[in-house]
């Protein structure tokens, strides 16, 4: 009774066959065993050699390595791409500017008269002529500096004077000693930039501790506009034309460079919107927008844009009863600019305009608003130029002829 194992029973049962079998077996066991180990030997041999040399050269390296305090392997790696070109083609015509203004006595408690730098920013070198060198930047980057300071990309400080600035496109120039100049930036097109397109931003964010500094974006947008309120009034006084990119624009960052990856300059950094709920929103002034104007300011000191002669006021703002009862306007006419005052002797004087004429009309492109009007006036005329008017004077439809004058001539 119990488990039967057929195994078990067979091997009982024939004890003489097994037996046989058995040595049989054995013999041709060993004689494979034998050739297998003859084969295998200069293998072993070979290996064990092998690893006795590598074991005796890595104690000697190990030795080597630790007699001289070596512990690792530095690896130099020569990293070149269209970003690092652009870079160096276009770093070191970035500099830093600092403003500079004096403290009044009774501002410093009694210490006199002392004069600290109370912003900086950046600028772009764009022009090397007779010694001079010649720098673009922000107009809110220099405005209200007793001495300006230029601060070049291998750390030189250099006095610089301001040669001329505008408000309205916010560009500033100023001229230094172009001995220790080295490098000028190239101007680009920035007219054919394309959405996604990559630039890199070149400037002094936060001052000359982070001068240099490179950041890399692509452009957001193009043919932006952006309201500004230049006297604080609340007002809207002009709309800023400008590019978009997400590259970091950060305080001092200002005058600095917006580049391609040719390394050419397309666009001034100018602002950008600093809400706690927007990031990565900067906007560069146009290089194609911004030069015939730092030509001005480089010759002239200033843009010589024409004029009319009058102070204005948006019909908008005036109260509904004023516009019918007072101006005697159109009931359908709730936009357009009245005019305030007439200069004597201006373009709109010798055109005959007066003081309540309201405007609606330049060369046949309707106005509705002072910054129509503005823009019109300085994007598509100069001096010199003539302008048809039309305006509303007491209900009765007008025009007048304007030979524009130069606005600093007022």
């Amino acid at each position: 009774m119990g488990y039967y194992d057929d195994h078990e029973e067979n091997r009982y049962k024939q004890p003489n066959r097994k037996k046989g079998g058995s040595f049989l077996s054995g013999l041709i066991g060993a004689i494979i065993g034998a050739l297998i180990v003859v084969l295998a030997f200069p293998v072993i041999n070979d290996v064990t050699n092998n690893t006795s040399d590598n074991e005796t050269t890595s104690t000697v390296e190990n030795n080597q390595n630790s007699h001289n305090n070596v512990t690792g392997k530095t690896v130099s790696l020569d990293v070149t791409t269209d970003v690092t070109k652009a870079v160096a083609k276009a770093e070191k015509a970035v500099v830093g500017i600092a403003n500079i203004q004096s403290q009044s006595f009774w501002s410093q408690q009694g210490q006199g008269d002392q004069s600290q730098e109370t912003g900086s920013g950046s600028g772009v070198i764009y022009k090397k002529e007779n010694g001079k060198a010649f720098i673009v930047t922000n107009n809110h980057v220099v405005e209200g500096a007793d001495q300006l300071e230029v601060t070049l990309s291998d750390g030189k400080k250099l006095p610089a004077k301001l040669l001329g600035s505008d408000v309205w496109t916010d560009l500033a120039v100023v001229e230094v000693d172009g001995k220790e100049v080295s490098t000028v930036a190239e101007f680009g097109d920035s007219d054919k930039l394309k959405l996604g397109e990559p630039v890199i931003a070149i400037g002094n964010p936060l001052g000359q501790q982070f001068s240099g500094s490179v950041t890399q974006g692509i452009v957001s947008g193009v043919n932006r506009t952006v309201p500004m309120d230049l006297n604080n009034d609340g007002l809207e006084d002009w709309e800023a034309e400008v590019l978009q990119t997400d590259a970091a624009i950060n305080p001092g960052n200002s005058g600095g460079a917006l580049v391609n990856v040719s390394g050419q300059v397309v666009g001034i950094n100018s602002m950008k919107i600093a809400q706690e709920a927007v990031e990565g929103i900067g906007f560069s002034i146009p290089i194609n927008y911004a030069e015939p104007v730092i030509n001005d300011l480089e010759k002239y000191g200033k843009i010589r844009r024409p004029a009319m002669g009058v102070t204005l006021q948006n019909v908008s703002d005036i109260p509904a009863y004023h516009q019918q009862e007072t101006l005697r306007l159109p009931k359908d006419m709730n936009q357009g600019v009245m005019v305030e005052s007439v200069s004597p002797g201006s373009p709109a004087g010798k055109a005959g305009m007066q003081e309540m004429d309201v405007i609606y009309e330049l060369d046949g492109q309707k106005v509705n608003n002072i910054l129509e009007l503005r823009k019109y006036l300085y994007n598509n005329k100069k001096p010199g130029d003539t302008m048809k008017v039309k305006f509303y004077r007491q209900g009765k439809l007008k025009e007048a002829t304007l030979t524009l004058s130069n606005e600093s001539n007022l």
